[in-house]
């Protein structure tokens, strides 16, 4: 259950774009409908996440997908994780990969990644850990592994999954059921963020 409720009658060119995510989504969702008391917000909001990184280059939707995953699993967010642990296996992550993650498996012992995703991996456990600590090494790192701009996009997909794991959390937004065949993997964050 949400600590607030959403308003009544959000303005009403906010509807319209209420009316978008629940056709994206396929559902009527709390998060959205809850930072409408900010129209602002709300609209700064939908711009960031229509801006989510995309796969290119180096950063396919399997690395990407990781990466979510794995900040979600280090923000305990279990909204976070249901969104982004559905359909991990259209993007060719294993069952035993999440589980490896969600115990907290240093990446470069997961034997079934890459070194890109092993590089990706410790980079976004470094941007989500407080406080923030890239060691000089790990950059230098992910620099030999990726150009500038998938460096750029890959530290900001780590920021977006933050962001979204700090305003569900604040808010109080429980899972969806966006990958209900997953809650054994969300399930932890859930007790931790009190959901």
């Amino acid at each position: 259950m949400a600590y607030i409720a959403p308003p009544q009658r959000p303005v009403f060119w906010l509807r319209f774009f209420l009316w978008i995510t629940t056709k994206i989504a396929g559902r009527d969702m709390a998060l959205p409908r809850l930072i409408s008391w900010s129209p602002k917000l709300a609209l700064a909001s939908g711009f960031f996440e229509a801006a989510a990184t995309r796969p290119e280059g180096t950063l396919t939707q399997r690395l990407l997908k990781l990466v979510r995953l794995d900040v979600s699993l280090r923000a305990s967010c279990a909204f976070c994780l249901d969104m982004n642990a559905a359909d991990f296996a259209r993007a060719g992550i294993q069952r035993i990969e999440l589980e490896a993650l969600q115990q907290g498996k240093p990446p470069e012992l997961i034997t079934t990644l890459d070194m890109t995703e092993k590089v990706a991996l410790q980079l976004a456990r470094a941007l989500t850990q407080t406080p923030i600590g890239i060691q000089p090494q790990l950059a230098a790192e992910a620099r030999a592994l990726f150009t500038e701009r998938e460096y750029l996009l890959l530290v900001a997909t780590c920021a977006q999954v933050n962001y979204w794991a700090r305003l569900a959390q604040g808010l109080g937004i429980a899972p969806e059921g966006f990958a209900a065949d997953c809650e054994w993997l969300y399930a932890p964050a859930a007790k931790v963020s009190g959901l």
